[in-house]
């Protein structure tokens, strides 16, 4: 069976509901079962420590019977079976280590939006409080024995190919986005840094590395070989991990389907040991999964073995503890008996595992662990509720607005038309689990008050059938305003499903036009998480206003019309590009490089040299906003006279190292200064603004970015006529280039620092001295 359907599979297995499908999880009793004496019980000693006790007493058949998802335990220690495959990657969701009820108490749990929406908020404190709730609920469906305790999210590979049908599941394409992200979301899925005693829930960054093609003109993601620059892998696609790993403490890896130069993720001792363990220090009351089947997929399609016996012990012997799927625990007994691995090896994996089951309490009385009193009451609270709501609200970008919105109180009837007009699990995006409540958007506008009539029209990727046309071009003569709901869905964007385009799919654009010929006010909401070409549609005057609301979660329909009435003001921005549509013609998905070249226009905003439809970063408001630089410490409501401060011109590279040196963890944390600008609403609407400051110059090697993000936060609620102060931290790693080896270098020049898109508040500094490499990169020695 092909791995794709496999691992399908294993998902429609873990959808089947009922008393006999719930597949209980039990703890182990350290009071009366055979291991109460057994050091692993005793509290007082550190994980690794009780974890060996454990292991020691296992036999080599046990060790390789639990090198698997789905652990069998070892019923001879009272040692119950526990699946290490749960899935969380916007609220718990249907996977082979989660049930959810057929009705009643744990039937559902709070479905937040997809985190390419989440993504466009660029609000760092909103994205731990949903991890907070997202783990709490795992914990909840964990005591009620629905769900385990590792959860195998987030997705952090960037989104650098606007085809990829797995972007949804990420928070976009820029690597120090994805790095906060996911530092803040780490600490809220395992309830703090690192926290003692007891994780709350286990988190899992995937995939690793350099993964980011599904399916794409017959290259598939089991055999492909990604072939990456050490310069891209530092600078690119490595951030986000190393965040996760070093500095947010994850607790366990994914490594990737692919290979990467010439060596399979889950056989590649470079990745596995030398960068994530010894460089970035993941230690071994940590482990590391593969993705399913990857590997079986070492030895084919990779073909990188002769025989499987020495796949299981390649993926072994380079750092994979846990595979999904059940190729290790078949072969690797062979690989045992023939040399290949050893008692040892067995053991360290096994250890890596059941220490990170000590640090989540697995073993300790459940009286002690707040986390162990978590029930059903916890799971779809208000506060949940409403966070999803406010998540869906802050993602959703407005991209182009004529003054048709918010719409005025004169519009009493709405044509809603189109494949999403009353989309409900769709809203979900995929990784998802059974939500309370899914609002689609038709039921959004009757909630707001609107008259409306629903009218389909077209399918997402319906191509010769207009039969729909009429009738939806008859509703929109008979309303006052149209909405157009279209986009993308699963059919054309998803896991193994890769576009081969960014074109709108099937006529969705044929009926948006005969809706414009009606000349009634109309507002495109375009929905998915890939990006489409929205040319036509920007430069159409008959389009008035277009958003873009991804995969919004349990309240998507909601949020939908407090942006489109007012009752909330948009602010979110695009966190990925927007390509014209011959980008798809310009460079194969197969091209991991990131500059620009004769084959490559290059890839984000970062190195794209064509001209995007819509930027990343891009998004429009309902109100005005004036910018000043703010000393650091100033006040929101100082006079207009204090826009006379600027910050520093001049910094010396020895004296930010030698600051570093003395107060930060790594050099690439350092701090090179924090920008304070001073925001005033100059409009008429009370709005969130979303801060990004970028920076751009010709410092360091050559060709250059055509800028960077170096800093962004999230100002709320900033009523008419008032100021806010946006403090902006900005880090030597943040302004520092990869060199061709993969060092991080901090070089003199001069440095442009620019407030949003359209660069409205820009400040030249120069940093002086000789160029000083922050971090070192492990060599590659094994290709």
């Amino acid at each position: 069976m092909a791995n794709g359907l496999r691992r399908l599979h294993a998902f429609l297995t873990a959808l089947s509901v009922g008393a006999a499908s719930v597949r209980a999880y039990g703890f182990p009793d350290c009071v009366n079962g055979p291991l109460k004496n057994n050091t692993v019980c005793d509290v007082t000693k550190d994980p690794i420590t009780r974890a060996t006790a454990l292991i020691s007493l296992w036999t080599d058949a046990e060790l390789t019977n639990n090198t698997v998802n789905a652990s069998p335990g070892v019923s001879r220690l009272g040692l119950p079976a526990y699946n290490w495959w749960s899935e969380g990657l916007h609220g718990v969701a249907q996977s082979p280590g989660v049930t959810f009820a057929p009705s009643g108490d744990f039937s559902y749990a709070t479905s937040f939006p997809q985190p390419i929406l989440m993504g466009a908020a660029f609000d760092d404190p909103l994205i731990q409080a949903i991890a907070s709730i997202v783990s709490t609920e795992g914990r909840a469906f964990n005591n009620a024995g629905r769900a385990g305790l590792d959860y195998w999210t987030p997705n952090i590979n960037p989104f650098k190919d606007p085809r990829w049908g797995r972007g949804q599941e990420t928070p976009g394409e820029d690597p120090f986005h994805l790095s906060q992200y996911v530092y803040n979301l780490i600490l809220g899925l395992q309830g703090g840094l690192d926290p003692k005693p007891f994780f709350k829930v286990v988190a899992d960054c995937k995939h690793f590395a350099a993964y980011d093609m599904d399916n794409w003109e017959g290259n598939v993601r089991y055999g492909f070989n990604a072939i990456v620059s050490q310069q891209d892998l530092s600078e690119f696609y490595l951030p986000p991990f190393q965040t996760c790993v070093r500095d947010a403490k994850v607790a366990s890896v994914m490594c990737s389907y692919n290979a990467v130069n010439g060596i399979p993720s889950c056989a590649n001792k470079f990745l596995l040991q030398d960068v994530l363990r010894d460089y970035w220090g993941f230690a071994d009351d940590r482990w590391v999964t593969s993705d399913c089947d990857a590997v079986q997929n070492i030895f084919s399609p990779h073909n990188y073995t002769t025989d499987p016996a020495q796949a299981a012990a390649d993926a072994l012997l380079a750092g994979t503890d846990i595979d999904c799927g059940t190729f290790s625990s078949t072969y690797l007994p062979e690989a045992l008996q023939r040399g290949l691995v050893n008692t040892t090896d067995l053991k360290r994996a096994a250890i890596r595992q059941y220490a990170s089951l000590v640090r989540l309490g697995y073993f300790d009385p459940a009286e002690a662990q707040p986390y162990r009193q978590l029930g059903w009451s916890d799971v779809n609270t208000p506060q949940a509720q409403q966070l999803a709501h406010t998540a869906a609200v802050e993602g959703i970008v407005l991209l182009k607005n004529d003054g048709v919105l918010p719409l005025s109180t004169r519009v009493k009837k709405l044509a809603l038309i189109g494949p999403w007009a009353n989309a409900t699990q769709l809203l979900q995006g995929n990784y998802f689990g059974i939500a309370p409540y899914l609002v689609s958007p038709l039921q959004g506008a009757q909630d707001a008050g609107f008259d409306v009539e629903y009218v389909q029209g077209t399918g997402v990727t319906t191509r010769n059938d207009t039969s729909g046309f009429a009738s939806a071009v008859a509703a929109a003569k008979r309303a006052d305003a149209i909405i157009f709901a279209g986009g993308l869905d699963e059919t054309v964007e998803r896991e193994e499903i890769d576009r081969l385009n960014v074109t709108w799919p099937g006529n969705q654009l044929e009926l948006v036009a005969e809706l414009e010929r009606v000349g009634k006010p109309l507002i495109v909401a375009q929905f998915g998480g890939g990006q489409l070409d929205d040319t036509a549609l920007k430069h159409s005057q008959a389009v008035n206003a277009i958003l873009w609301g991804g995969y919004p979660g349990q309240s998507g329909g909601t949020a939908l019309f407090d942006i489109l009435t007012g009752k909330a003001a948009p602010a979110g921005r695009l966190p990925i590009t927007q390509y014209p549509a011959i980008y798809a013609d310009q460079v194969p998905m197969t091209d991991m490089t990131l500059r620009p070249s004769k084959t490559n226009p290059g890839r984000t905003y970062k190195w794209y040299t064509g001209t995007p439809v819509y930027e990343f970063g891009f998004g429009l408001h309902y109100t005005t906003f004036g910018f000043a630089w703010a000393a650091p410490g100033a006040a929101a409501d100082a006079s207009a006279g204090a826009s006379s401060w600027s910050p520093a011109g001049t910094f010396s590279i020895s004296e930010l190292i030698a600051r570093g040196q003395r107060g930060a963890a790594f050099l690439d944390l350092a701090s090179l200064d924090t920008f304070a600008v001073r925001v005033t609403n100059t409009g008429k609407t009370a709005s969130d603004y979303v801060a990004l400051l970028f920076v751009s110059g010709s410092f360091g090697p050559a060709p250059h970015p055509n800028k960077q993000l170096v800093s962004y936060t999230r100002v709320h609620g900033l009523a008419p006529r008032k100021s806010a102060i946006a403090q902006l931290p900005v880090t030597l790693g943040a302004i520092a280039r990869a060199d061709e080896t993969g060092a991080k270098w901090v070089y003199p020049g001069t440095y442009t620092i620019a407030l949003d898109t359209d660069a409205a508040l820009k400040h030249t500094f120069t940093l002086t001295g000789k160029a000083t490499k922050i971090a070192d990169w492990p060599a590659d020695n094994s290709s």
